[in-house]
């Protein structure tokens, strides 16, 4: 079939994802008549985890859509806080995302992380089996059709990554509750209990502990607890309630 064109403007906030000619504006695109507008979309190379709503003349239409000649297209990004209905609000992180991993945990939210890279197809069929929304910097893997839902981290730095999630996500925050090491549940626990695992300088320092349910590992306010500390109270005052 010939191509015919219609015109797509991206939003401001996708416009990282399109070519430098296609960020001001709305711009001429050729398509097929067959291709659902989903696909003309990712073509561009925004992912469709990134997509709000899709606007053709301005109404609303699914990514089903099959674009008709002339037609006029918006892709607006993904209203905040984002809500994914169907199960509870948990997650699942690739490889290259491990410190965001530990401060999601750190702040009570439910957080898988895989700590070597097996592959997307794995990783997408995880996200599936467990219904985890699946944070990443790869768009390939955020293209994978099998995922149970997705979001692309826009940032590199773990901080400004954290702040993302929790705008776009909003999920309850419970610090303290997880471990940090495997995500699994807190409880208190005794110095006796945790005795095995702590030096001579710890057991005569410390007298509050916790301890994972899951993989025993040991928690006390040690040298770096003023950091973490730091990071769940800007966490609380900004995203909290």
């Amino acid at each position: 079939m010939n191509a015919f064109e219609i015109r797509v403007e991206v939003a401001p906030e996708l416009a990282l994802f399109v070519p430098q000619a296609r960020r001001a504006g709305a711009t001429a695109l050729g398509v097929d008549g067959v291709s659902t507008l989903g696909h003309v979309v990712e073509s561009l190379g925004v992912p469709l985890t990134e997509v709000g709503t899709l606007l053709v003349d301005g109404r609303a239409v699914p990514v089903s859509h099959i674009p008709a000649a002339g037609e006029s297209v918006t892709v607006r990004p993904v209203a905040r806080p984002q809500r994914i209905p169907g199960a509870p609000l948990r997650f699942l992180l690739d490889v290259h995302l491990g410190t965001l991993a530990r401060r999601m945990r750190l702040l009570g939210v439910d957080t898988a992380y895989e700590s070597t890279d097996i592959g997307d197809p794995a990783l997408a069929a995880r996200s599936a089996a467990e219904q985890r929304v699946m944070l990443s910097r790869d768009r390939g893997l955020l293209r994978r059709r099998e995922l149970w839902a997705g979001a692309y981290v826009y940032s590199t730095d773990p901080e400004e990554q954290l702040r993302d999630v929790l705008d776009r996500f909003a999920p309850e925050l419970l610090p303290w509750t997880r471990c940090t090491a495997c995500n699994g549940l807190l409880r208190k626990a005794t110095k006796e209990e945790v005795a095995d695992q702590l030096r001579h300088g710890t057991r005569q320092s410390y007298d509050v502990f916790a301890q994972c349910l899951s993989c025993g590992r040991a928690y006390w306010k040690g040298a770096h607890h003023e950091q973490l500390v730091a990071i769940v109270e800007r966490a609380l005052a900004e995203f909290a309630g």
